[in-house]
């Protein structure tokens, strides 16, 4: 997926009011989810991604951990992952909930199901709430 159409899906799915915003909103989840992401999973999530939102996302996870493919993510549940997001976006953290649950979907599109379901599986459950409903129950088929 291309960043422009990445951008388009999230200013969408959040109903922002600008591509600006959900700009600062993709930017500011993907860094976040960086740092949670142990790093080598983090790096194998950006290497799909277009290159400037990948480029955020190895920042942010060579900032967290070592260049060591096993380094773990920082621990940090829900509150502080909306807290880290909404200081980014410059919004609130309810604001920041729902960015994160847009950008979130248009991820779990964009990457392999595979890595969809290994990212998922590292997050913990209040985070992975935040992901689509299949992905967030660890349902992968049936709704349709």
């Amino acid at each position: 997926m291309r960043h422009d159409e990445m951008i388009g899906k999230v200013q969408a799915l959040a109903q922002l009011p600008d591509r600006g915003t959900a700009e600062r909103a993709a930017h500011a989840v993907v860094c976040t989810l960086s740092e949670r992401l142990p790093a080598g999973l983090a790096r194998h999530v950006a290497a799909q991604l277009p290159p400037d939102m990948a480029a955020a996302m190895r920042e942010a996870a060579d900032a967290s951990g070592s260049p060591d493919s096993g380094t773990a993510g920082e621990r940090f549940g829900l509150t502080a992952f909306a807290g880290r997001i909404a200081a980014r976006a410059g919004t609130n953290e309810d604001r920041a909930l729902r960015d994160a649950a847009a950008v979130l979907e248009v991820l779990d599109a964009a990457l392999a199901p595979e890595l969809t379901e290994r990212m998922a599986l590292a997050l913990p459950s209040d985070i992975r709430e935040l992901l689509p409903v299949g992905r967030a129950t660890g349902e992968n088929e049936g709704a349709g």
